[in-house]
């Protein structure tokens, strides 16, 4: 009695190879796409860094310019006595600014990159006898008539508002917003000051 031939296995393993790759392939895809996730949200991350840091670096900066106008107010007032009542609501204002800053300033509240704190500017400590801060830098140079030394208070005012306006383009939206309220502050003061008149003269006192 003749056996019954069994049917030819290579085109039933050729389905059975191509069931299980068109079953494997969207997985394969899967891996592909959660590998190109992973690498964009590492590329985010560290551009997210990259802006952090570079908005620290920028929010030390005005830190420290602030502290500069804090040096400036105090060498005037001790230079020019006289002018201590009329220029002490402007330092006061700056001393906010300060403030403001360090406040929101990450893991440095009231210190600056040198590490010098915010009120050692305000209250005199960190200085010597010869007129020089504790790290060796002398105090501003004050002219000695009273005119030109608001003259020189309130340019330094307006050179800093000036810096902090071309900051901006390159500052964080909230960033932004503060150098900007900052900025129109120091001009106000820089006129207050009579920083314009004093352009106005052409260096006549």
């Amino acid at each position: 009695m003749p056996l019954t031939p069994s049917p030819a296995a290579g085109p039933r393993r050729r389905s059975m190879l191509a069931g299980t790759l068109s079953t494997l392939g969207p997985l394969a895809a899967l891996g592909t796409l959660s590998t190109v996730t992973g690498c964009s949200e590492k590329k985010d991350s560290a551009d997210d860094a990259q802006v952090t840091r570079a908005e620290h670096r920028m929010r030390q900066e005005a830190s420290r310019q602030s502290r500069r106008l804090l040096e400036r107010y105090e060498a005037t007032a001790a230079a020019h006595t006289g002018l201590e009542d009329r220029i002490r609501p402007l330092r006061a204002a700056t001393e906010r600014h300060l403030k403001a800053l360090d406040g929101e300033d990450d893991g440095s509240k009231g210190s600056g990159r040198d590490g010098t704190k915010s009120g050692d500017s305000a209250d005199g400590e960190g200085k010597g006898k010869d007129g020089k801060k504790a790290d060796g830098k002398k105090k501003p140079a004050v002219p000695t008539e009273e005119k030109a030394a608001l003259a020189a208070l309130g340019d330094a005012e307006r050179r800093t508002a000036q810096e902090r306006t071309a900051a901006l383009v390159k500052a964080s939206p909230e960033l932004a917003r503060l150098l900007a309220s900052l900025a129109a502050a120091g001009a106000v003061h820089a006129y207050l000051l009579g920083a314009d008149e004093a352009d106005g003269r052409g260096g006549d006192t």
